[in-house]
């Protein structure tokens, strides 16, 4: 979630032509990864959980990549994409920790 309130923060320091755009791709992929990550743990089966992760990491490796595109056209300042990418480093590693312990729960159970 904090990193979702970045990403519009960041958003506000585009300019006014990235609304409907960069900005708005930014902003919906962002909002996707925890999103995706309540629905499926609201599901009745792990398979379904898994699934839904999937989505979320897909979602958070689209953020990172408007995140890159935003600096390399100087919407973002070095220290912003820095901490937005560290962010969206360890929200990974979160969610591949997760998958990998859902995957092998599924395993034991024949």
């Amino acid at each position: 979630m904090d990193f979702v309130v970045d990403c519009y923060r960041a958003c506000e320091r585009f300019p006014k032509t990235e609304m409907y755009g960069l900005c708005s791709q930014l902003q919906r992929s962002a909002v996707s990864i925890p999103a995706n990550i309540a629905e499926g743990q609201g599901r009745n089966s792990t398979r379904e959980f898994l699934h839904r992760l999937s989505i979320a990491y897909g979602s958070l490796v689209e953020s990172e990549t408007h995140v890159q595109i935003a600096e390399r056209l100087r919407y973002l300042d070095v220290q912003t994409l820095q901490i937005l990418l560290n962010q969206a480093g360890e929200i990974g590693r979160m969610l591949n920790g997760l998958m990998t312990s859902l995957q092998r729960k599924l395993a034991s159970f024949p």
